[in-house]
């Protein structure tokens, strides 16, 4: 059917658009990273992918940003490599607010690679001496950046090339949730009436959907390895997923526990509507509850506009349609093999 060939198509397509195009520039760290009012520092910014010698260098910008209205611009600025500038800036005696310390973003804009941001970069600490009357800074100094609209994907410090596990992680949880509601329904109707084809396929989304589901634990543990340091945290998010998977797999444990089909698949597709009936909260409530490391806890919000850009969506969805199709064309193949085999054991007896 065309649907599976589209699958096919959106996952190569997925695979490829999702790991071949580069990360835009970005700024790693700067050094150093804290300094008193008042001071005259040199500061280094390191970058990602960039390229900041050639012959556009001299019309690299470079800002430390207090708040969108209050800023510094560097006095003096030096390229020391490809991915190294040296600025020069004067700290002001003074800040706008009325804090002890507040942390500065970096931004570097440049003609060719555009602007990057590193947040929080500077740690800027009020000296003793110093009167807090809100001047000295530029008013509106950040402007006319260069915005390169390109098919690149947006760099984010923490997770850096791992970002492209978007496409793979988050389009698993997606198919895992379709799967289980083709499975929760199908058990319904199966209820209802006590056709064995629907509790056929109950049983093939369900184990389908839980494939997915491991898949997208492995994905995250992977991830997690990465931005977090350890694939198991015992994170409130990893710890209700795993929960969640148990549920589902004592669902199969239920189904083989009787000698009668028929009772076991009645009792399997109720066990169905309450496991199904759980995985909601366990996945997107009880999470959401508790300081968690993952996007989408409390603390941490998930994807936004600025986590996900119109690039990351040009591969997201069709990755999220490209995994969703083949799961149900795995199902499809389980069904249809599980025919067979009821075939097969009914001419046996």
């Amino acid at each position: 059917m065309w649907w599976k060939s589209l699958s096919v198509v959106l996952i190569v397509y997925t695979i490829l658009a999702g790991l071949l195009p580069p990360l835009k520039p970005g700024i790693t760290r700067v050094a150093p990273e804290s300094a008193h009012s008042g001071q005259v520092i040199r500061l280094q910014a390191y970058g990602y992918n960039s390229k900041y010698t050639g012959s556009d260098a001299k019309d690299i910008r470079f800002w430390l940003e207090y708040d969108s209205l209050h800023a510094l611009a560097a006095q003096e600025l030096r390229v020391l490599s490809d991915t190294c500038l040296e600025a020069v800036f004067t700290l002001p005696v003074r800040m706008p607010g009325t804090g002890q310390n507040a942390y500065l973003n970096a931004i570097i804009d440049h003609p060719k690679d555009g602007v990057s941001l590193l947040p929080g970069a500077l740690e800027l600490v009020q000296g003793d001496s110093a009167e807090r009357v809100g001047a000295d800074w530029g008013i509106g100094l950040v402007q006319d950046l260069h915005i390169i609209k390109d098919f690149t994907f947006p760099y984010r410090n923490v997770i850096y090339e791992s970002i492209r596990n978007t496409y793979f992680h988050v389009p698993m949880w997606f198919a895992l949730m379709f799967l289980f509601v083709a499975s929760v329904i199908n058990s319904v109707r199966y209820l209802r009436n006590g056709e064995l084809e629907y509790d056929r396929r109950a049983a093939a989304y369900a184990e389908t959907g839980l494939l997915f589901g491991v898949l997208g634990l492995v994905t995250g543990m992977l991830w997690a390895n990465y931005a977090w340091g350890k694939p198991w945290s015992n994170d409130i998010k990893q710890l209700m997923t795993a929960v969640a998977l148990l549920v589902y797999f004592a669902y199969f444990i239920l189904r083989a526990s009787f000698d009668e089909p028929e009772k076991g698949a009645r009792l399997a597709a109720v066990y169905n509507v309450f496991a199904f009936a759980s995985l909601v909260p366990l996945l997107y409530i009880i999470p959401r509850m508790f300081a968690s490391l993952h996007p989408g806890a409390t603390g941490n919000p998930a994807f936004g506009s600025q986590d996900l850009d119109n690039t990351m969506r040009l591969v997201f969805y069709p990755a999220i349609l490209g995994w969703s199709l083949l799961g149900f064309w795995i199902a499809g193949l389980r069904i249809r093999y599980q025919r067979l085999e009821d075939k097969v054991l009914q001419i046996e007896v």
